[in-house]
């Protein structure tokens, strides 16, 4: 079933408000308690894990040259994601994998994935800033984290597009490793999304362990490799 997204003045099952960014207002740059941004990659591909990232930049952080990860060159987001690593305030990455892909379907999958990345900051946030128009659990133990889900926030909000690149970057590498036990489907050129080579590659070989399983494309290769 198709997800109907939040407007600016719908609340999700926990009461967070989902918000479009032209509906933010100035207090959410200016906060009185460290903000993280978050933000994931891939979500769309046939096999490898979604990966999640949350930043809390540091006061007065330059952040030129931030924005959504895949408007930038390998070069630029390796370059830009070391130096989230080394002047950030605190960041952290995660993952949710194949198997909790297939297990939870990539919606829940993901929020799982954005919660370990927040549980993984050494700075305990007081509100997250979350690109798209869905939020994850924020209960942690006795503590609920304020949060916001922005559309577009991996273009315009700096500490999620730091964390877009952090993301990106780090599944990529992931990608290139699986590559190296996967040679056949040449993981290094896609990362995992279905392009014309991957798809080919998925139907003469069929799919490997990494490959998901819940996603039609795969099903249709599995089905064929029977």
């Amino acid at each position: 079933m198709p997800l109907k997204p939040f407007s600016a003045s719908q609340s999700n099952n926990d009461g967070d408000t989902v918000t479009d960014l032209s509906m933010l207002q100035p207090n959410l740059f200016e906060p009185e308690e460290p903000v993280a941004g978050v933000d994931e990659a891939g979500r769309g591909p046939l096999a490898g894990p979604v990966v999640a990232a949350a930043v809390i930049l540091a006061p007065r952080q330059e952040c030129s040259g931030y924005a959504d990860s895949k408007r930038l060159s390998p070069r630029e987001r390796d370059r830009l994601a070391n130096d989230i690593r080394r002047h950030s305030l605190a960041w952290s990455v995660a993952w949710a994998d194949t198997a909790e892909i297939d297990a939870l379907n990539i919606l829940n999958a993901t929020m799982l994935a954005m919660r370990r990345a927040i549980l993984g900051l050494r700075v305990q946030p007081g509100s997250v800033l979350v690109d798209g128009n869905r939020l994850p659990s924020l209960r942690f133990d006795n503590r609920r984290i304020s949060g916001e889900a922005i559309v577009g926030g991996d273009a315009r909000i700096p500490a999620i597009s730091a964390a877009s690149i952090l993301a990106k970057t780090v599944r990529d590498e992931i990608m290139i490793g699986m590559d190296r036990l996967y040679p056949e489907y040449a993981f290094s050129r896609h990362k995992g999304y279905g392009t014309a080579v991957h798809r080919e590659r998925l139907l003469t070989h069929g799919p490997c362990e990494q490959h998901r399983r819940s996603f039609a494309p795969v099903r249709t290769a599995l089905a064929g490799a029977e």
